[in-house]
């Protein structure tokens, strides 16, 4: 491999593990020595220093080595963090209740509980914080229970233009009839 070539892979790695990666995991993945793996890094390291127009550069935590944003761009990124923050971070159950209100919507929560065959009360209220379902309306039995569908937001974080464009399922409601 050339010079640029190892650079470039350096800089794919320390871009995809995101963590600081130390000096042996750099030079055993590339089978290169570490000396080499040094003279590399430091390299790099100044490149990204040399060019102001970049908004990332090389920090080294002791033999660890981590692609970093420059501080003056902290503003910019805390509010992107927060923004994604509020929106990437769903569990598997948040996704398995939000599935059930995008398929089923118009839905209650206790027909999602059901469905799932466990509470959902926290999942249904973290969803609504996200601002991935809301409320729209109360069904008209004893107790009016709160209507669940999903929002604008939740289209746009799965990529959807309209509802319409969720994968068809096929869910079984009972053992004769079967629904799309």
């Amino acid at each position: 491999m050339n010079k640029e070539k190892i650079k470039s892979t350096i800089e794919s790695l320390l871009f995809a593990w995101g963590e600081p990666l130390s000096l042996n995991e750099i030079s055993d993945i590339l089978n290169i020595k570490k000396t080499e793996a040094i003279q590399f890094i430091t390299e790099m390291a100044e490149e990204y220093k040399a060019d102001e127009k970049r908004g990332i550069f090389l920090q080294q935590f002791g033999d660890t080595y981590q692609l970093t944003t420059k501080k003056e761009n902290f503003d910019f990124i805390q509010k992107l963090m927060q923004e994604v923050t509020v929106n990437r971070s769903l569990s598997n159950a948040s996704l398995e209740t939000l599935s059930i209100i995008a398929y089923k919507q118009p839905v209650t929560r206790v027909e999602v509980d059901i469905i799932r065959g466990v509470k959902s009360s926290h999942i249904v209220k973290s969803l609504l914080e996200k601002n991935l379902i809301k409320e729209v309306g109360k069904l008209d039995k004893p107790g009016k229970p709160t209507l669940y569908a999903t929002t604008s937001e939740f289209l746009k974080h799965f990529g959807l233009k309209t509802i319409d464009e969720l994968p068809k399922i096929q869910i079984e409601e009972d053992e004769d009839k079967k629904a799309v």
